[in-house]
């Protein structure tokens, strides 16, 4: 039979051509148990860590030095040796996850990181890198000059030996400062925005530096074309990762988003940039880690990226990858051999030297920024960090003849003692630090945000069927818009149930672009985010909005009635079903004007904003979107809470006085007063008593109020949208347009 028609056979008859080998079987087992040690330790001691006031990553670097050779390879040498065996190919399998847990830690590094704050001090954060750069460099080439010759694993280069130990001394550990200042809560700080912005500034010009010094030990000679291919290599991305991978990023996860839609397909585009990018960086001749840290940094700009897929990474980093990255760091120090004396004596000075050298640098660096005395120490004791980076150098040292053991050793007792050192040194002089004033109003208004309605808002939906509701939606979506940057889509929903006339299928097409202009016309939104708009066709207009709706929505804007109000249903069956169904936020807008009024002029002035309020969720959610409408129109906004005679009667009855029930209320008012001032707007409060529709309706007219805005849940009956007797009526009764925001009860 010929072998070339039969494959099978073919592998069969040529075992040892063209096939590769799948993992066998003890190599599979080795390191699924060292995975499994590795974190098992690194978590215990992490979780330790943090009940002892220290971050849980001190514990993951110590837990690599304990399964390593100087703890578990001392009491029991063969057990370790057998599961951490000295072999290429197996350390090679935990190298691979090792760089997993530094790339992932870096994209969840980039999603927390603000880019505006950096390159407000973009300034500082050079002038820091540099100086953490130009001393370790000048210190660590003179350290490697005067080395003794036992420590030269090539006594005839010692100048390129010196080279590589000034680049080792240059380089500073991201990962560890990022993981620090994530566990000290300090990455939102300037401090620890400046601090990441300095540090990636160090790292990508300390791999610059390497990538020099690699190709000095591989050629002999000084070689210009590495030199300009890593430079121009670290220019080259930036720039085409901040332009065009910008527009990239952003197209990439809309499609996703339409077309696949969920926080997994989030993630999972995601990844599959963040990789190729660090695989484009790494081609380039610069650190991989870069292209990973600036990915995260661009999708977490995105307002299409999922922020459950953001939470979903962050976990499997924090609880996996990263503590398996720190812990392989520690494995590759042997105490044992520092202890012999002349190398440890020589270690202490590298030790120092390596210390003094990025202290100096980075705090007169930070002092030249213009950071105070403590910010420079803080600088200095964050920039020391070498971590996992500098034991990557080592090893690229020890591959390239430059590094024999002893000071391949010493580099790692340096990369681990600097990162144990960052994290209390950083604790004890970030505690000098104080908080300005305007840090502490941009934290404020950040934990306002992050517990916000308004501010979690990101994409906007907008049914359209044309008509006076829907054009005022618009503006108010506009507004707020112009506030918070929204993504916005206007939507023409039409049923399958096509015409048979070629003629009255023009007639729905020109209805649904009249309707969609329509919107289009009220909208006034910033350039960075143009209207998107849509004609889809279902079973029916309600599917098509709910269907539509599920593709990561944070908002539907819906005008209250369509041409006809259904019989039975407070706006009509298309809204009610819509607004029952939604599975997010839902904002419904009534226009109350007359077509010869104000409406049919396309825009509806507001000078007035009313917002009835209560102790509910649903009365804060009011109170953002009145605000943040009021922010942009310079309306005033007056929040007013009703005392219920009912319930006023209740509690004479009971003996007790109305003061109580009036201090309540102006509680709630003072409260979410406050929450409307955080979000620009100029707020009023009133307490009134009475029976509350009545009363909300009295002071609107009264006051000439242009907009009345509610927050209430959804409850069903008979079949229909009911928000309750008292905002129906308030719905059906106002002189003046209402908005009613709800969320899904689940």
């Amino acid at each position: 039979m010929n072998l070339l028609l039969n494959p099978l056979f073919a592998a069969d008859a040529l075992p040892n051509k063209g096939l590769i080998k799948p993992l066998g079987h003890h190599e599979l087992l080795l390191v699924l148990l060292e995975l499994a040690l590795l974190l098992l330790v690194a978590r215990g001691l992490g979780e330790l860590m943090r009940r002892i006031q220290l971050p849980p990553v001190v514990g993951e670097l110590l837990a690599g030095v304990l399964l390593g050779p100087s703890v578990f390879g001392w009491i029991l040498p063969n057990l370790q040796q057998h599961i951490f065996p000295k072999s290429q190919e197996q350390s090679n399998l935990l190298s691979v996850v090792s760089w997993l847990g530094v790339l992932f830690l870096l994209i969840v590094t980039g999603l927390e990181t603000d880019l505006n704050l950096i390159v407000r001090k973009g300034k500082t954060a050079l002038l820091i890198s540099l100086g953490g750069i130009i001393i370790p460099f000048a210190t660590g080439l003179g350290l490697g000059w005067f080395l003794p010759e036992s420590f030269l694993a090539n006594p005839d280069e010692r100048l390129i030996f010196s080279l590589f130990i000034a680049t080792a001394m240059s380089i500073s550990a991201v990962p560890v400062l990022a993981k620090v200042l994530m566990d000290l809560r300090l990455i939102r700080r300037d401090i620890g925005q400046v601090a990441l912005a300095a540090g990636m500034t160090d790292d990508t010009l300390g791999w610059i530096l390497l990538s020099v010094v690699s190709g000095l030990a591989t050629s002999g000679k000084f070689d210009f074309q590495t030199v300009f291919r890593s430079i121009g290599g670290a220019v080259l991305f930036l720039g085409i990762a901040f332009t065009l991978g910008r527009t990239v990023m952003a197209r990439v996860l809309r499609w996703v988003d339409d077309y696949i839609g969920g926080p997994t397909a989030s993630l999972s585009a995601l990844l599959v940039l963040a990789l190729s990018a660090a695989a484009f960086t790494h081609n380039l001749g610069i650190e991989a880690a870069l292209g990973a840290f600036v990915t995260g940094i661009l999708a977490g700009q995105s307002p299409r990226f999922s922020r459950e897929a953001g939470l979903t990474l962050e976990l499997i980093t924090a609880g996996f990858l990263a503590p398996i990255f720190f812990a392989t760091a520690g494995l590759k120090v042997d105490l044992v051999q520092l202890l012999v004396p002349q190398t440890f004596v020589i270690g202490v000075v590298v030790l120092a030297i390596a210390c003094f050298g990025k202290f100096t640098g980075a705090y007169i660096g930070s002092r030249v920024g213009g950071l105070s005395h403590w910010e420079g120490i803080a600088m200095g004791s964050g920039m020391n960090a070498r971590g996992a980076m500098e034991i990557i150098v080592a090893t690229i040292g020890v591959s390239l003849g430059v590094l024999n053991p002893p000071m391949y050793s010493i580099i790692v007792m340096v990369a681990i003692v600097t990162s144990l050192m960052a994290p209390p040194l950083l604790r004890w002089s970030l505690s000098k630090v104080s908080i300005g004033t305007e840090e502490a109003q941009r934290l404020e208004q950040e934990e306002l945000a992050s517990r916000s309605f308004i501010k979690r808002i990101r994409r906007v939906l907008v049914p359209t069927q044309g008509g006076p509701n829907v054009r005022l939606a618009a503006q108010l979506v506009s507004h707020l818009a112009q506030q918070n940057p929204l993504e916005v889509t206007a939507l023409f929903a039409q049923s399958d149930k096509k015409p048979t006339r070629k003629s009255i299928t023009a007639v729905k097409d020109t209805t649904a672009e009249t309707a969609i202009t329509a919107v289009a016309q009220e909208m006034d939104l910033p350039a960075t985010s143009p209207l998107q708009t849509k004609v889809e066709s279902g079973q029916n207009k309600a599917e098509v909005i709910l269907k539509e709706a599920n593709k990561g929505y944070d908002l539907i804007v819906l005008g209250a009635t369509g041409t006809q109000r259904s019989k039975g249903s407070l706006f009509n069956l298309l809204v009610d079903r819509v607004v029952q169904e939604a599975p997010c936020a839902t904002m419904v807008v009534k226009s109350n004007l007359s077509p010869t009024g104000q409406q049919s002029t396309g825009y509806h002035k507001l000078g007035h904003i009313l917002v009835p309020t209560s102790r509910s969720d649903y009365s804060q959610y009011a109170v953002e979107v009145a605000s943040s409408i009021a922010a942009q129109t310079g309306a005033i906004v007056t929040l007013v809470n009703v005392v219920n005679r009912t319930q006023r009667e209740y509690i004479l009855f009971e003996e007790q006085t109305i003061h109580s029930v009036t201090e309540i209320a102006q509680q709630i008012v003072h409260q979410q007063a406050e929450v409307g001032r955080g979000l620009g707007a100029e707020v009023k409060t009133q307490i009134l008593a009475g029976i509350p529709e009545f009363e909300v309706l009295k002071y609107a007219r009264s006051m000439q109020v242009d907009l009345i805005v509610l927050g209430s849940s959804i409850q069903t009956f008979s079949g229909r949208v009911f928000f309750g007797h008292r905002a129906d009526a308030i719905l059906n009764k106002a002189h003046c347009p209402v908005a009613v925001i709800t969320i899904p009860s689940n």
